[in-house]
């Protein structure tokens, strides 16, 4: 979470409640293809240049800015009251769908506001990764800096989610920040590893190896906004993840975990964001 995180997570599948421990009843294993990862790495490539371009132009930084007028003042309205503005998006190669045989590309963005709070306050809840097992608690399991310096992290996380079926994730981030003006700052997380955890918390637990698993997240980038102003902070964060597609008659118990947790996961991100820092800054 914080700048990296966020997202879907996958690993082993353990049976819900009222569902048969059958293997028969688990999803089949989905291989990371070649195919997939050229398709992905397209999109994300397109969606960088996106997101530079717009830094660079230096205004209308939150994705709400291009709503019209009226939407636009409801939106900034919503976000005083405290909701998260969510918005699906979709990054398109000369006016056509980047087409990802066998797997799914999800995007998502999402904004809120923290009121009161100063882009230092924001930083420190988003840069302590060694404690956001707490702040993002149940999805974060295990958090850790494996390594930082400056503004450049490494960061170890394990993710646990549950929708239907639970699924944890061993996932290792590169994650750097950058300083736009003394009100602004934003930063780019990739995942350079994500493990699919079998046997999760038991003495057998192992790691499954990457791209060889469930399927239910392969690859996942992520870019962060933060703007101090209208004396509070605007947390902007957008995702970019690769699952597999949902099989044929396995829609009931794969198809609301990776259609619905992108979405669900960024909103409680931003949601528990805004209180860390709301905590934060009456400590």
């Amino acid at each position: 979470m914080g700048p990296t995180a966020v997202c879907l997570f996958g690993v082993m599948v353990m049976m819900a409640p009222g569902l048969a421990a059958s293997k028969a009843a688990a999803p089949a294993a989905a291989d990371l293809k070649p195919d997939m990862i050229t398709a992905f790495n397209e999109y994300v490539k397109l969606t960088e240049a996106r997101n530079e371009k717009e830094l660079l132009r230096g205004t209308n930084l939150l994705w709400i800015d291009g709503l019209p007028e009226g939407e636009r003042a409801s939106a900034y309205e919503a976000l005083k009251r405290g909701e998260v503005k969510m918005q699906k998006l979709e990054t398109l190669e000369n006016g056509e769908k980047i087409r990802c045989p066998r797997g799914m590309i999800h995007h998502w963005v999402g904004v809120a506001f923290v009121p009161g709070a100063k882009l230092g306050d924001v930083l420190g809840v988003l840069q302590d990764y060694d404690h956001q097992a707490q702040v993002y608690a149940p999805d974060v399991e295990r958090s850790k800096i494996e390594s930082r310096d400056g503004d450049h992290f490494v960061v170890f996380l394990r993710f646990r989610r549950h929708k239907v079926i639970t699924v944890v994730l061993n996932t290792r981030h590169d994650v750097r920040y950058f300083r736009d003006s003394e009100t602004r700052e934003h930063s780019r997380s990739s995942a350079m590893r994500i493990a699919e955890v079998e046997n999760a918390g038991k003495s057998d637990e192992r790691e499954k190896p990457p791209g060889e698993d469930g399927g239910f997240l392969w690859r996942m980038e992520t870019w962060w906004r933060m703007d101090e102003r209208d004396g509070g902070v605007y947390v902007q964060s957008e995702v970019v993840s690769l699952t597999r597609d949902i099989p044929t008659g396995l829609g009931w118990l794969i198809g609301p975990f990776v259609t619905s947790i992108p979405k669900e996961t960024l909103t409680l991100t931003l949601e528990a964001t805004r209180r860390a820092v709301e905590t934060r800054t009456k400590q």
